[in-house]
């Protein structure tokens, strides 16, 4: 078991995100210092897909195996029989790279671009549908940043930009402002976007000086990755207050996750904490197949149990789109529980939230 002490007194002893960062577990005999672990299992899989756990991470953590656990504890199952697996699986089962004009830049729908401008993250998510790319030295340069924005500039038809990763919070005050600076500078670029796990995984990054900088650049939008309501902490309310006071809509992307948030009532409970926060829940993603993560894989099924469950029983800001993601220039696209039962020229039968059916005029 981890030394909760230890853990508690981080809040004290290392109030600065870089000093908490500087102190993540990356290695399993690390790790074997707070949990009794199979170190040489552990180590094997990091070696492939890179871990870290910071120590704000690791304070969430209650017992092995618990939610928090799953997401950032590498687990052998994500190396093992690979071969044996559904062809559909892949390292980029998106296409991202054949999407990609410039590295680490995705143009898959035609007004707006991924922006891929940092390969750290706070805490290596095991799920992550970027295994191929993220904790990798090197994949994210100066150079390929630069390139990144001269195609944005040359690009006439982008409206949007959404700055992504890894994480993009993670780089340094000057360097992100700096960055929002050369795309506001772009006349046609009118909304910036910011994907980010960072209020969740690493609080201790979202200073005033942040939101200060972050303020400048409106109409700027976050997106937030959390996946289970013990990730809303103190600190995570705090840190996503500190955004929200300085304007930004606030957004959270949610994955859905075997043996995380998979229920009904665990993601009943998560859609409420998040509006409490002033987060609006906005997409349930169905877990993307990629390569070393089919054990958090659920069914279809399975997630439109769930939005069947929060239809009607929770606000409908609460109510988030669930979402598969198409390869290639698929794109994204909603799934939902079938409320229509039939229809014909004058009437259209509908099913509520209760399962009762109602006719419905049409004309």
């Amino acid at each position: 078991m981890p030394d909760f002490a230890y853990n508690k007194s981080i809040k004290n002893i290392l109030p600065d995100w870089h000093d908490i960062l500087s102190s993540s577990i990356e290695t399993s005999d690390e790790l074997a210092k707070y949990f009794h672990v199979d170190k040489k299992k552990i180590q094997k899989v990091a070696k492939r897909y890179p871990m870290r756990i910071n120590p704000y991470y690791l304070s969430l953590i209650t017992r092995v195996g618990d939610p928090m656990w799953r997401q950032a504890v590498p687990d052998q199952t994500e190396i093992e029989n690979q071969e044996n697996r559904s062809s559909f699986e892949a390292d980029d089962p998106l296409a991202e790279e054949n999407q990609s004009p410039v590295p680490n830049l995705i143009h898959r729908y035609p007004d707006r671009v991924l922006f891929m401008v940092s390969s750290q993250c706070a805490v290596y998510c095991r799920f992550c549908m970027r295994k191929r790319k993220v904790g990798a030295p090197f994949a994210v340069t100066d150079e390929t940043v630069r390139e990144g924005i001269n195609y944005i500039k040359k690009t006439k038809s982008i409206r949007e930009v959404l700055v992504s990763g890894g994480d993009p919070l993670l780089l340094e005050d000057d360097d992100l402002n700096n960055l929002l600076t050369k795309l506001r500078e772009i006349s046609h670029v009118e909304i910036i976007r910011i994907h980010t796990r960072v209020p969740c995984t690493l609080p201790q990054r979202i200073t005033k000086n942040l939101a200060k900088i972050l303020k400048r650049f409106h109409p700027l939008f976050i997106n937030i990755h959390f996946n289970h309501p013990d990730e809303i902490t103190c600190q995570a309310s705090r840190a996503c207050a500190e955004l929200a006071d300085a304007g930004i809509p606030l957004g959270c992307q949610t994955v859905l996750l075997k043996g995380i948030n998979n229920n009904p009532r665990v993601m009943k409970l998560l859609m409420r904490k998040l509006l409490r926060i002033r987060v609006r829940p906005y997409y349930i993603f169905h877990a993307d197949p990629v390569k070393g993560t089919a054990h958090f894989r659920t069914s279809i099924n399975d997630g439109l149990k769930i939005m069947a469950a929060l239809r009607g029983y929770v606000s409908g800001m609460c109510v988030p789109h669930y979402m598969i993601d198409l390869p290639g220039e698929g794109g994204k696209v909603p799934l939902l529980p079938e409320c229509v039962k039939g229809m014909d020229k004058s009437t259209l039968k509908v099913e509520n939230y209760k399962g009762e059916v109602f006719e419905y005029p049409v004309t």
